[in-house]
């Protein structure tokens, strides 16, 4: 199928968009905010949401954009970056404040580029991972690891302070090893979970990511504990048949309630799963035999 580089960017951009109102429309999600539930959220609800994911939708295709070029992969990430900080500042003005996605704007900035790039290089579906830690590599080196003058600084950021005390990467360390959480173990369950119906595939998947990701979100009230409580219950979700046995969804909505009552939103977990439905989009698309002209 031979289509133009405008019709490509376009695809991809609506598939981000796509993407992000499958999340936030599925439920039940633990702790998160779906369209009946604000989840441990006092200050932002499933509307809060739509209206984000309205401000971001033209960067979308800007991101599509700056990855469908000749550049080097690290030329993108940096192009990418600066986009980033214009979508953040869009979000926010549209949320009057309230911090609903930069989580996603920058890993959908990065895999929306990185899949731009793998299409105009004609390369197969399978080189998006290799391209996303191209465009990433040495970022835990170069922004995470703490030397002996940062230790002392007062200024830290959150991901700093969180490798520094527990050695974790977060998402950058995922991007860095090409997001494999969502390449190796969410993608094959929602592509293996096409029986269930489409909100039940999404939660069945979330609850998966929820058993190991590294969610740094869940750090930011809570302690390291709390986070392998949440995958531990999650694995144990997972190995009741997760949203396909009865015991599984009573579970699920068990965990809901628990961390609606203690505060604990797993929104890397969400993020994730964002981008294993637009990878999902990608993968058909390309399997179409997209050409450009």
């Amino acid at each position: 199928m031979m289509i133009n580089r405008e019709e490509i960017i376009n695809s991809l951009g609506g598939f981000a968009e796509l993407a992000m109102l499958y999340e936030i429309s599925a439920y039940p999600k633990p702790g998160l905010v779906t369209p009946i539930s604000n989840g441990a959220h006092k200050d932002m609800d499933y509307f809060t949401f739509l209206n984000s994911t309205s401000a971001l939708t033209p960067y979308m295709y800007v991101f599509a954009e700056k990855g469908f070029n000749h550049k080097s992969p690290y030329e993108i990430f940096l192009s990418i970056r600066r986009i980033g900080i214009e979508a953040e500042k869009s979000m926010l003005c549209k949320t009057k404040g309230i911090n609903t996605h930069k989580g996603m704007i920058f890993l959908m900035g990065i895999t929306l580029a990185a899949t731009a790039k793998t299409i105009y290089e004609k390369l197969p579906f399978e080189s998006i991972t290799e391209i996303i830690k191209s465009m990433t590599k040495g970022i835990v080196e170069n922004e995470l690891k703490i030397n002996k003058e940062n230790m002392i600084k007062e200024n830290l950021t959150y991901g700093e302070k969180l490798y520094l005390k527990y050695g974790l990467k977060g998402i950058r360390g995922e991007v860095e090893s090409g997001i494999p959480i969502v390449f190796n173990r969410a993608l094959p369950l929602y592509e293996k979970s096409s029986s269930l119906n489409e909100r039940e595939r999404l939660v069945h998947t979330l609850i998966c990511i929820m058993s190991y990701c590294e969610d740094t979100t869940v750090l930011h009230r809570k302690s390291i504990d709390t986070l392998y409580y949440m995958q531990e219950r999650s694995r144990n979700i997972m190995s009741l048949g997760g949203v396909k046995t009865k015991s599984g969804r009573a579970e699920i909505l068990k965990l809901d309630k628990e961390f609606c009552e203690m505060g604990i939103s797993p929104g890397g977990a969400a993020d994730l799963l964002a981008i294993t439905v637009f990878i999902s989009f990608v993968k058909e698309f390309i399997k179409e035999g997209v050409l450009y002209e």
